[in-house]
């Protein structure tokens, strides 16, 4: 089923932008800002979609011929404003894509709206560009500036947009979602928004990614098996997670969740608030046999291998120390 507004966790938001258009004082300018993942870009082309709907009314209607231009990506008056290099965005691509297009009236809707995703990554001049735009725009045009980082953006352009940011969801909220939307098992959604850190678009990502399934069921299957290992198994393990560059990030949140769940349990002997319920006969014995210093050594060896990460370290080299502290029990 078709939602017009599908954004868990964020009503105040939604509703903002329904009574703005409801009321006929739809600003010309929006910053929405929320860390990766939180719907910023999903919230802005929702928010254009209903701006453009030939209906008139605060939720698109999802039938009329601006709406379906807008879900397919080819609604004329919707611009998303792109970028060649990664990490900038030039005062020419500004220029062109929105400075001097906007001068052009809308071809079919009654607003021309654009969304500048990833917007901290302008350059001083380029945000100096859009400035004027900001400060002097046609009636009918709308800009939505969406940013993980507000501190990046000039206090004037700052001062000038209606600031909207996208708080992180309650796991609670983005399980039900799981479940209820996605039809995601119990014990799989649990996994999935405690990975996703209250980003419904990672848990998302999650929930329907083959390749992290696996590494989940990998990591487990090691995990559970990891103080019956010798020296030279664990360390072959340590190969094997290494090999795989794209997911080493989602390993180390995984072995986090675990040891966390590990600690929780010894501290409580509680497993309502675990990720890994289904794993308690293990986690059970893992609490039972390590020391809280060992665990507490090993949360903080994980922090370690993502710094190393980071700093481009190899990824071998990275995980060697926190394997040896996790055979220190």
């Amino acid at each position: 089923m078709d939602r017009p507004w599908d954004a868990i966790g964020h009503e105040d938001v939604v509703e903002h932008l329904r009574q703005a258009i409801r009321s006929g004082k739809v600003s010309h300018s929006y910053i929405i800002s929320g860390a990766p993942g939180a719907g910023k870009k999903f919230m802005a082309k929702a928010f254009a979609k209903a701006l453009q709907c030939e209906k008139g009314g605060p939720d698109p209607c999802l039938s009329c011929e601006s709406c379906r231009r807008a879900a397919a990506g080819s609604h004329p008056d919707i611009i998303t404003v792109a970028h060649e290099k990664p990490g900038v965005i030039t005062v020419d691509e500004v220029r062109s894509q929105v400075v001097s297009d906007i001068l052009v009236k809308p071809y079919m809707g009654r607003r021309k709206v654009y969304i500048i995703p990833d917007c901290e990554f302008m350059n001083p001049q380029a945000q100096n560009a859009l400035l004027k735009t900001i400060e002097e725009p046609p009636e009918y045009a709308t800009l939505i500036l969406l940013t993980a980082n507000v501190g990046a953006i000039l206090p004037t352009i700052l001062s000038r947009c209606v600031q909207l940011s996208l708080k992180v969801v309650e796991d609670r909220l983005v399980k039900e979602y799981l479940m209820d939307r996605l039809h995601i098992a119990d014990y799989e959604a649990e996994i999935d928004a405690s990975f996703a850190q209250g980003s419904l678009g990672r848990a998302k990502e999650a929930a329907t990614s083959k390749e992290f399934a696996d590494r989940i069921e990998k990591a487990v299957r090691l995990l559970k098996g990891i103080d019956n290992m010798g020296a030279a198994s664990l360390f072959e393990k340590l190969q094997e997670i290494s090999a795989d560059k794209q997911g080493i990030l989602e390993y180390m949140d995984i072995f986090q969740f675990w040891f966390r769940d590990v600690l929780m349990f010894k501290a409580t002997r509680d497993a309502s608030f675990l990720v890994f319920k289904q794993e308690i006969l293990a986690i059970e014995e893992q609490a039972s046999e390590r020391s809280y210093e060992n665990l507490e050594n090993i949360l903080a060896a994980l922090d370690q291998v993502r710094g190393r990460l980071r700093a481009n370290v190899n990824i071998e080299a990275a995980l060697e120390p926190l394997f040896v502290t996790i055979r220190k029990k």
